[in-house]
């Protein structure tokens, strides 16, 4: 499985996103509303990538649109990031789910799920080509830097590594979405500080 065949070389994002509407690079597409591209300012300094879109993201066609990424847009501003200083995306382009009932329950996706969508990250890198890769959590730090990558051990740091043809600066850090699992009161209110901490440094990182 792969997308490769579906990218088109050298567009930009707004041509990438339209070609991504006809991707069947893996099986995701089918049961999935629609493709969930990236999305902000293709010239901005950081990128931030995130897992695959939740049901949210996949009825509205937008990504961090949903509880996790209300908590995300939050971070940011605490962090002092700028909307216009941002491009967000996912390393899986479709939801991935099982059904319960008449609920959609997020599954994570495999890894030849995230291979198959690796051409469309690597070209959305290129294209943006910001100043720091911000990997919000484990499925999105292993597409670009391999399974061996530990979030509990690297996370918070300036990591550089040959990605999408260049070497680049990345920083590794929880996902929204683990901080909403965290138990409400301090758990929480800890993990949340902690994903502030790590978006101030990615800020200053980016700046420098």
């Amino acid at each position: 499985m792969s997308a490769a065949e579906y990218v088109p070389t050298g567009a930009d994002i707004a041509t990438l996103r339209e070609a991504a509407s006809r991707c069947r690079g893996c099986e995701l597409w089918e049961p999935a509303t629609q493709v969930v591209f990236g999305a902000g300012n293709p010239r901005a300094p950081l990128m931030l990538v995130g897992e695959q879109p939740g049901d949210v993201e996949d009825q509205r066609g937008l990504p961090f649109v949903g509880p996790a990424g209300q908590l995300l847009q939050r971070a940011l501003a605490e962090a002092a990031i700028a909307t216009e200083d941002v491009y967000v995306t996912n390393a899986v382009k479709h939801f991935r789910f099982t059904l319960k009932g008449k609920r959609r329950i997020h599954a994570t996706p495999l890894v030849s799920h995230i291979k198959a969508c690796g051409p469309w990250l690597d070209a959305e890198l290129s294209e943006v080509d910001p100043e720091l890769v911000v990997l919000l959590g484990a499925t999105a730090a292993k597409a670009l830097l391999g399974n061996d990558f530990r979030i509990t051990r690297d996370r918070g740091r300036l990591i550089e590594a040959d990605v999408a043809g260049a070497t680049r600066r990345l920083l590794a850090t929880a996902h929204p979405s683990a901080v909403l699992r965290a138990t409400d009161g301090p758990d929480r209110a800890k993990a949340y500080a902690e994903l502030v901490t790590d978006l101030r440094t990615a800020a200053s990182l980016a700046a420098g």
